[in-house]
């Protein structure tokens, strides 16, 4: 969790959609691998943004929410940044939950190609999907994720997050 006192909004997120077996479980399992940004007075959902609709491989993004503050298309901005299991760093305008950026840990994560910023959505790699009669091999990252429960830390003078990460794949 992280909280805002200006904004007075907590951050936190959702985990990940179950039963783990894919196709037992059409669509994208809406307000799972979420982000959220709550109003602390009422509890409010203010935005949620979904990293990864249709989970197939238990990446729940519940670990750390960064905030900071800095520069986007010239104007301070109050961001939230979060490193997920499923190998990617988010950065979202914390006021509204707008996309800001999205981009892999590693080149080594394989099961997304690239986040669309104009939709948020994952443009997925079919070869690494878990779905029945198909044997995926070498996704990464693994069910443990790239990030998971480390500590992490920001640094603003530097303007540069600081953080442990994972190097496991999975068949």
């Amino acid at each position: 969790y992280a909280f805002d006192p200006d904004l007075d909004m907590l951050y936190y997120g959702s985990g990940n959609p179950a039963p783990w077996n894919e196709t037992m479980r059409p669509g994208d399992n809406k307000w799972t691998m979420t982000i959220w940004g709550r109003d602390i007075d009422t509890g409010e959902a203010k935005f949620g943004y979904q990293k990864t609709p249709h989970d197939e491989w238990d990446y729940a993004g519940v670990n750390y929410m960064g905030l900071s503050e800095q520069m986007v298309d010239g104007k301070m901005t109050k961001l939230l940044t979060h490193p997920d299991r499923n190998g990617l760093v988010y950065t979202l305008n914390r006021e509204n939950g707008d996309l800001v950026n999205a981009f892999k840990i590693d080149d080594t994560v394989n099961w997304v190609k690239k986040v669309d910023l104009k939709t948020g959505l994952p443009v997925r790699d079919p070869e690494y999907s878990t779905h029945m009669d198909h044997q995926a091999k070498g996704i990464c990252p693994s069910a443990m994720g790239y990030h998971n429960q480390g500590i992490e830390s920001y640094d603003p003078e530097k303007q540069l997050f600081f953080m442990g990460i994972n190097h496991i794949c999975m068949d």
